[in-house]
């Protein structure tokens, strides 16, 4: 006679977060925030601290407190030079660029082509955030200068001109 199992129960669901009340707003936590990102931090890593606000309360500050806006501007001009600074040190740094051989019929050492392609990626991620962050300062120069004739040069900013 055949015995019947017992079904198998069923696994325990992620119980999912509580909405509380929204984060109220405070300079202490506004500085706090800016400082980090001034650092190099991103606003999610900063907002999955738990003693920081959720990102969607950041997004609100923005929209609702001025003085918010300009600290938080100037403080992701700030991480556009430190992730600039850290492109020079990367490109600069190339201490496990080789690594020695260990085959005896081939003593010395080899490129290390891992790591000088992670060092690649790395730069090209801050470079192209640098660029998004400050257009001005780290972004692709797209200006022309025509010189026109009788003394008159025209120049187009591909930052300021809008195609019609």
């Amino acid at each position: 006679m055949a015995t019947r199992k017992a079904p198998k129960k069923a696994k325990a669901q992620a119980k999912p977060k509580k909405i509380g009340q929204p984060t109220p707003y405070s300079e202490k936590v506004v500085d706090t925030i800016c400082e980090r990102i001034a650092r190099g931090e991103s606003l999610n890593t900063i907002c999955k601290d738990p003693a920081m606000p959720s990102n969607r309360a950041v997004c609100n500050w923005l929209e609702k407190h001025e003085d918010f806006v300009q600290k938080y501007a100037r403080a992701r001009e700030q991480q556009a030079d430190k992730y600039a600074e850290e492109i020079v040190q990367i490109a600069d740094e190339g201490l496990n660029d080789w690594m020695t051989e260990n085959d005896p019929d081939n003593p010395g050492y080899r490129l290390n082509g891992e790591h000088v392609q992670r060092s690649k990626l790395r730069i090209d991620a801050r470079k192209w955030v640098a660029a998004k962050l400050r257009p001005k300062v780290y972004g692709e120069n797209n200006r022309t200068d025509l010189n026109v004739g009788g003394g008159l040069t025209v120049v187009i900013d591909a930052h300021a001109a809008k195609v019609l």
